[in-house]
């Protein structure tokens, strides 16, 4: 769990150092500009721009349950932000399982993905399908016409 705090704790020390450094320096405003681009950096980087994650055993039970995918990934991965972004509120609506977090998720990930822990990896009925297009994801919490 902590190594997916690493990388935006890191953006936000450095932030910091850099936006004293310079308010020292006697650029204040220039400072606040890129403390908060830091911030912003390390928030998009961390795990609370993500639901929630469940174990993959759970997410297993609702989705058999509910029909909806679920959303293998990982903290600091950029196609799982960029998946995670593009679906906007419509996330909240999939089974997220944090491959750091949960040994069984990330085995599903290796299974699915001939031994690579690639992510993000979307199960849609039983169907593993490797980075796919936000869109697509979309359509699959449609329920069919």
């Amino acid at each position: 769990m902590t190594r997916a705090w690493k990388l935006p704790l890191l953006l936000a020390l450095c932030g910091s150092a850099v936006a004293a450094g310079l308010t020292f320096s006697g650029s204040p405003a220039t400072a606040a500009v890129l403390l908060l681009l830091f911030l912003v950096l390390a928030g998009l980087q961390s795990p609370l721009v993500f639901p929630r994650p469940v174990t993959a055993l759970e997410a297993q039970r609702r989705s058999a349950a509910d029909g909806r995918p679920v959303v293998l990934w990982r903290p600091g991965c950029q196609y799982c932000i960029r998946l995670r972004l593009r679906l906007g509120r419509s996330a909240s609506q999939l089974h997220w399982v944090d491959i750091w977090r949960d040994p069984a998720g990330a085995s599903a990930a290796r299974e699915a993905n001939q031994g690579n822990e690639t992510v993000p990896t979307v199960i849609v009925a039983g169907r593993p399908h490797t980075n796919p297009d936000p869109a697509w994801v979309r359509a699959q919490l449609s329920p069919p016409v």
